[in-house]
């Protein structure tokens, strides 16, 4: 079960990467938390269409989320 708690600490560290994001022309919006942990999120903007989203999803976001909550098993973008 995903309690507040666990959803403010995701937003929260996803609050912590938006402004990168924003730098590059983009942004990121939390659409979900599964019960089994999975964090889904949507790149927009020049993030949506960039090459390296998968990079920044996992080497930027996903780390952000897991130093936040390191139960969380992924991040993905839907």
């Amino acid at each position: 079960m995903i309690t507040e708690e666990i959803r403010q600490k995701i937003s929260h560290a996803i609050e912590q990467v938006r402004p990168y994001l924003q730098n590059d022309g983009g942004d990121i919006e939390l659409i979900e938390i599964t019960d089994d942990l999975v964090v889904k999120v949507q790149l927009q903007g020049a993030c949506g269409t960039c090459p390296y989203s998968l990079m920044t999803l996992k080497n930027g976001v996903e780390q952000a989320v897991r130093k936040e909550v390191p139960q969380i098993k992924e991040v993905v973008s839907v």
